[in-house]
């Protein structure tokens, strides 16, 4: 029966040639303005480590006191030198790493040959299993070499291109900012998005992923500066000059990562912030109470806002206008129907049930909605192209069309058209066949 309902939908859309094209005209834009703003909320609000992210939390330390807060009494997003060095002293995590950003210069041996600029982070050798970085070649240094100070490096797979030609280059020595560093490891392709483990200084995306990390400690020895913020407020602007005075100060300018395993251990690394925070009151440096958070890595990226409001109004706007033309097709298909009430009549005379009325309409919705998820999925595509007008380019240039997107926009339109056909198919089901052969 369905292949013989299928024909009776498509005699009956080549009949009405320009109501069919206005309903899958009506769908296709509406699934292609919704489906092309979910690609990029997609990628600005997903779980960037879904597998582990349940497991990563933040701390963040009131280490300014009440003069510094603001309405909501939140303590600053990152840390200063002081609390950072002492929570890695301390490890009562099962995985943590204090990180801040660089921007050190790569020389590639040979003469006459130019510097390459590089964005990178200095972080403990704890940083690459507790996130899960992954590896082409070799993998990250030693907590043995954080204790040291060893000059090591772990570097980009885009990088090792540039100065190795890609071979394997774990062992060989590189000059970064005119010192020798071993290579540890060479990442695989990784620049997650958002950049969960930055998200204070990047706000979260852009970019084309970290070049280099290097030991927390030895970047610190050398006077690699931060590149990234530093929230100084008045009352904490640094005494002395340069790197050193910033160490000194209690500006924060250093991010921290923690990673626990079940809920006590949450528990546990929360009541130890706050005894620490009791000790600092009680050698004189903090004034204050303990102030402190311990948010899990998705409800700091909450807190942050990582996701950008236009983002979010552009998705309801986007689902708003689907909705419009789901009514207009509910109108356009009623219509359509009723029209037939004589074919309807016809048919429930000479013994077609209810159901099989109602199942003929719903094919044919099916087939508008078909139809109308073809014309969605072109318009996707030019959608996401277009979306590089509207929205900055590190929020556009996360919007792509893959697989899924396009199976998800087809799937959308059936369904939309389905659920849009039903009232339309009921009213078409309910008609008395006798009132019209009378009326015929």
């Amino acid at each position: 029966m369905f292949g013989y309902y299928l024909e009776l939908a498509l005699r009956s859309l080549r009949r009405s040639p320009g109501l069919t094209a206005l309903m899958v005209l009506a769908i296709g834009f509406g699934v292609a303005a919704t489906m092309t703003t979910w690609s990029v909320f997609r990628a600005v609000s997903g779980d960037p480590i879904p597998w582990k992210s349940s497991e990563l939390f933040v701390p963040q330390i009131d280490m300014r006191g009440p003069a510094d807060r603001g309405p909501e009494s939140e303590p600053p997003d990152a840390m200063d030198y002081t609390d950072a060095v002492a929570l890695m002293r301390d490890h009562r995590a099962m995985r943590q790493s204090a990180i801040y950003a660089i921007a050190p210069s790569a020389m590639p041996a040979g003469t006459g040959r130019s510097p390459i600029f590089l964005n990178g982070y200095a972080v403990f050798s704890e940083f690459f299993p507790m996130l899960d970085v992954p590896f082409r070649y070799g993998n990250g240094w030693s907590a043995a070499d954080d204790a040291r100070r060893a000059p090591v490096a772990v570097i980009s797979d885009e990088l090792n291109d540039k100065l190795f030609g890609g071979a394997n280059s774990v062992g060989k020595i590189v000059a970064i900012d005119g010192k020798a560093y071993r290579i540890a490891g060479v990442m695989d392709d990784w620049n997650p998005q958002p950049i969960f483990f930055d998200v204070v200084d990047t706000g979260g995306f852009g970019g084309d992923g970290p070049d280099v990390f290097l030991p927390f400690q030895q970047a610190i020895a050398v006077n690699m500066n931060n590149s990234g913020n530093n929230d100084c407020p008045k009352g904490a602007l640094p005494s002395e000059p340069g790197f050193a005075g910033l160490q000194h100060s209690e500006c924060a300018w250093i991010a921290f990562m923690v990673e626990l395993d079940g809920t006590s251990a949450v528990q546990r690394f929360r009541q130890y912030l706050d005894d620490y925070a009791r000790d600092q009151l009680q050698l004189g440096r903090f004034h204050w109470p303990p102030n402190n958070r311990l948010r899990s890595l998705t409800a700091f990226l909450d807190y942050e806002h990582v996701v950008p409001s236009d983002t979010k109004v552009s998705l309801l706007v986007a689902v708003g206008l689907l909705i419009v033309c789901l009514v207009n097709t509910i109108g356009l298909l009623l219509a359509k129907f009723l029209r037939r009430s004589g074919e309807i009549g016809v048919r429930r005379a000479l013994g077609a049930s209810r159901s099989a009325i109602h199942s003929q309409f719903l094919i044919e919705a099916a087939v508008i909605g078909a139809g109308g998820g073809a014309l969605g999925l072109l318009l996707t595509g030019v959608g996401v192209v277009a979306v590089h007008l509207v929205l900055p380019p590190r929020f556009a240039n996360l919007a792509r069309v893959d697989v899924s997107l396009l199976l998800l926009a087809l799937l959308v339109a059936v369904a939309a058209t389905l659920l849009a056909g039903v009232y339309p198919a009921f009213r078409a089901a309910r008609v008395q066949p006798g009132w019209q052969l009378k009326t015929n």
